[in-house]
């Protein structure tokens, strides 16, 4: 996304549900990322019973063009061990530049799938790749795959059925699309799905479970009369509902927002809420103010992670608001592990970028 035009953050009044329940996320029991890492596509593998967590390049802790990476790390889950494996490979540089920032990624099976980001040059200029990777764990392997068909970065990554992955909306060297690009993971080919209803935008969060999607919030463009356009926060959520005999048609239609106040660059997934045994789409932490690669707002305002948990249940369409101890943004997906929601690495106070797994 671009970085240096001017922000006209949206201001809304809200109010919170009248019940509000307290979550508390744990001290982490597990091993610490090798450094610290934002802004990081991540994704989860189970092979031969064991699993593995993937993080995709990123930005490290100097927050400098010059921090931006394109290291990957996994996670042995079993032994309790984080490895530095081969970096994400680059088909061609850009200004001589290797690093990667809002990447996407999501697994199938025992493989996972990375897609797009940008590279951020010294005088902020950017370009969205439109590589697409299969990385195979255990052989620390990247297979290159049919290239986006047009490269998107601050999107998101949804699979289905057990073949499909979803990249909807994001942004296009200069300018956000509508778009819901649908590759198909057996045939090594895309196609255009319905697209994406709302403003397009970048930075919006969403997950999926079964063939229901959600997605909320993230950032649009305004342009005005006699000056230069800028950003605005989207307030929105659609659901989207895939039909199972033809994957690229999608039903959107509006759900009501939970709290009024959009948030970016928040961590979510679909689960089953193993309290209720309710399908769910879980929306943690991001903040309320849209900001640059390195936590600055367009405004200018240092931007402050939040730590709101949205819970929509698909059973009853009703939202759940609850909180947790740590407040983290700067999240590219939420993983599960063991009944636990995750998030790995991310920004937390003061724009501090984290080498902590923070679970739910």
């Amino acid at each position: 996304m671009p970085k240096v035009l001017p922000f006209i953050l949206l201001a809304f009044c809200f109010s919170l549900p009248t019940v509000i329940f307290q979550v508390i996320a744990k001290a982490s029991e597990h091993s610490q990322l090798p450094q610290a890492v934002s802004n990081n596509a991540v994704a989860q593998v189970k092979i031969n019973n064991k699993d593995y967590i993937i993080s995709f390049s990123g930005l490290a802790n100097g927050k400098g063009y010059q921090d931006v990476h394109n290291r990957s790390f996994v996670y042995n889950v079993t032994k309790n061990q984080w490895r530095e494996k081969s970096a994400v490979p680059i088909k061609e540089t850009v200004n001589g530049l290797v690093g990667r920032l809002a990447s996407v990624a999501t697994a199938i099976n025992e493989v996972a799938y990375v897609f797009g980001g940008y590279t951020l040059a010294k005088d902020h200029s950017e370009v969205s790749v439109p590589d697409v990777y299969a990385y195979h764990v255990l052989e620390d392997h990247y297979q290159a795959l049919t290239p986006m068909p047009i490269p998107v970065d601050d999107s998101i990554a949804l699979p289905y059925q057990s073949r499909y992955i979803y990249l909807i909306s994001g942004w296009h060297n200069d300018g956000n699309v509508n778009l819901v690009q649908l590759y198909d993971t057996k045939t090594n080919q895309w196609q255009q799905a319905s697209p994406f209803p709302g403003k397009a935008v970048f930075g919006q969060a969403g997950g999926i479970i079964d063939n229901k999607i959600l997605v909320c919030d993230g950032v649009g463009i305004e342009v005005h009369f006699n000056k230069r356009r800028s950003y605005a926060a989207q307030t929105a959520c659609y659901r989207g509902e895939i039909n199972p005999q033809s994957p690229s048609k999608i039903s959107w239609f509006k759900v009501k927002h939970p709290t009024g106040q959009s948030r970016y660059r928040m961590a979510a997934k679909g689960t089953i809420n193993t309290t209720s045994n309710t399908k769910e789409i879980v929306f943690i932490g991001g903040s309320n103010n849209p900001y640059n690669y390195n936590g600055i707002g367009y405004n200018g305002e240092p931007s402050k992670p939040s730590n709101e948990v949205w819970r929509y249940n698909f059973d009853t369409n009703k939202w759940q608001v609850t909180y947790s101890k740590t407040a983290t943004m700067d999240h590219r997906g939420l993983l599960e592990l063991n009944g636990k929601l995750l998030t790995i690495g991310g920004m937390g106070e003061n724009q501090q970028v984290l080498k902590g797994i923070n679970y739910y």
